[in-house]
């Protein structure tokens, strides 16, 4: 029968039970089999195996980062038989890469080597200082017949001796040279491949890597086998959202349709690799905190005036106009407090603003199970996954600002599936099968409605055209500067199927109660300040194949003679 225990301890807790001196230290060994990422950080999950004898004992994992976060720290597990855990301590530490029985092996190896080529190039270098002396040898001979002593008058003596010795000389001298070089091409050959050896033998040397040590005491009624889950939360994780949006714009008998493509882009820097692990992202995002933020009260006062200037009539003697200028607590002059006083309300007017200047949105959270096992190594190498695909039906609409650009584009308005919430992403946009660009989505929670631009829509033809631009001045009593404008836009829709068409234009919006702003035109816009921006217009309608309809507006401007007006934002 096996016996399930459960255990949920804080690694950083401090040590509920003095350890024991006798207890025995084991070893253990885990593997990483699951991780959580989130927005910022993950939750790796370690499952290590254990053999665990009767009595107290000290079980040592030495394989999680340096990275991991002390107050993360879980443990849990499984075990054939009654195990009691005490304290759960946590340390930094240096563990070598190497194995040192190997490492030792492999050092004494690459020393031997290193010690015999140094060996063979001590012999080579004494051949090359041989040849060296041989040579200076030599080139002493060449100087015997100009030393003193030498018999001038000789002459016959001299040229026969003296031609042989020049030969020999010349021989002699030719043999060591060469003997010195190839010594010197040995020698050279020899620190090159004691140097390899040097570099490997440095290479060799255990590397230390800093890791996180978790000691965890038991107590074991009986010999057990037991099953651990270690848990724990590392910083450097993430993942963000990729989308494609294919949409097929259909024929006459055939409806549009869309599939939304939903990509995560996951990658890590914790110090140790993910090896075939059950990958989930969730949404949550636990480094931005449990609570909201706090803020601090604001006050608004005036700021001291400044003292009057004195005129200048005669400039009184120093002492006296440094008298003049003291506070009455004989602190600094008066025009310096004042400064310093309107510095200090600016300090904090500034720092008022940095504290109103956050915003964080995070309304939704979900887990995405990736299916399969997943490999995502510290390089920060981006892992791209696939979480699912959704098909929806669009509903198309051609938009088009015919004042900036006679163009008319497409866009296709959707609801977001209702089964979790779409965080912010780039999106890839395709239409008909062929990629038009890329865009952004924001988030969108389920159900929640969403335009998406697909380019340039060519089957809506658009024609735009100023048809009235005057200036001009009205009244006889309280005369009026006049300025009218008048449009016309023309729309055709050209596609085998009805579509929905939103045309935008704009018109000036007054900030002076003299300037008089009016709308004319024979076509109402269907919508006003469109987005909350004043002054945006909006007319929509639905367009039948081969349909075309003018839309004729303008405006009229009116303020007081005299006066001038500008336009602008």
């Amino acid at each position: 029968m096996r016996i399930e225990v459960r255990w949920l301890v804080a690694a950083a807790a401090v040590a509920m039970a003095a350890m024991p001196v006798a207890a025995a230290e084991i070893g253990g060994t885990s593997t990483i089999t699951a991780v959580t990422v989130f927005s910022r950080g993950a939750e790796v999950t370690r499952t290590a195996q254990l053999k665990i004898p009767q009595g107290e004992h000290l079980i040592v994992f030495k394989d999680l980062p340096a990275q991991a976060i002390d107050g993360s720290i879980r443990i849990e597990g499984r075990s054939t038989g009654k195990l009691d855990m005490g304290s759960v301590d946590t340390r930094r530490v240096e563990i070598p890469h190497l194995d040192p029985v190997v490492s030792k092996s492999e050092r004494r190896k690459l020393e031997e080597a290193i010690e015999k080529l140094q060996d063979e190039r001590a012999l080579v270098a004494a051949e090359m200082d041989a040849a060296d002396a041989q040579k200076r040898f030599v080139e002493g001979l060449v100087a015997l017949p100009s030393r003193p002593g030498a018999k001038p008058d000789d002459k016959a003596e001299k040229g026969e001796a003296w031609g042989d010795v020049f030969v020999l000389i010349g021989s002699r001298l030719a043999e060591a040279e060469k003997a010195r070089l190839a010594a010197g091409l040995k020698v050279r050959e020899f620190d090159r491949r004691i140097a390899d050896l040097e570099r490997a033998l440095s290479d060799l040397a255990p590397i230390e890597d800093a890791r996180t040590e978790v000691r965890v005491h038991v107590t074991a009624a009986a010999a057990l086998e037991a099953n651990l889950l270690l848990r724990y939360q590392v910083p450097s994780a993430s993942w963000q959202s990729l989308y494609d949006a294919r949409l097929s714009t259909g024929a006459r008998n055939v409806a549009p349709s869309l599939t939304l493509v939903r990509r995560a882009a996951v990658q890590q820097r914790t110090g140790e690799d993910w090896r075939d692990v059950a990958l989930t992202l969730s949404t949550a995002r636990p480094a931005n905190g449990a609570s909201a933020p706090t803020l601090d009260a604001i006050a608004v006062d005036f700021i001291p005036d400044l003292p009057q200037p004195r005129p200048v009539a005669s400039a009184p003697p120093p002492t006296a106009l440094a008298s003049r200028a003291r506070r009455a607590d004989g602190g600094a002059p008066a025009g310096e407090a004042a400064a310093a006083a309107a510095e200090k309300l600016q300090d904090e007017e500034v720092a008022m603003g940095e504290q109103r200047a956050g915003a964080e949105i995070s309304a939704f959270q979900a887990r995405f199970d990736i299916p399969g096992r997943v490999t995502v190594f510290t390089t920060g190498e981006v892992k791209r996954a696939l979480i699912d695909e959704a098909k929806v039906e669009p509903s198309l609409l051609a938009r088009a600002v015919p004042r900036l650009r006679t163009q008319a584009y497409l866009y296709a308005k959707l609801a977001a599936p209702k089964a979790a919430a779409y965080l912010p992403g780039t999106i890839a946009l395709f239409r008909d099968g062929t990629y038009v660009g890329t865009g952004k989505l924001p988030l969108l929670g389920p159900g929640q409605e969403h335009e998406i631009g697909f380019g340039g829509d060519d089957s809506v033809r658009i024609r735009y055209a100023t048809v009235e631009d005057k200036r001009g001045e009205t009244g006889l009593i309280s005369s009026q500067q006049t300025d009218t404008r008048a449009f016309r836009i023309s729309i055709k829709n050209l596609h085998e199927r009805a579509i929905a068409v939103s045309v935008l234009d704009n018109i000036p919006t007054s900030r002076q109660q003299d300037i008089k702003v009016e709308l004319t035109g024979k076509t109402p816009p269907t919508r006003r300040d469109v987005d909350e921006k004043r002054g945006v217009l909006a007319w929509e309608a639905q367009l039948q194949p081969d349909e075309e309809r003018q839309i004729e507006f303008g405006y009229r401007v009116s303020w007081p003679a005299g006066k001038r007006v500008m336009y602008g934002r």
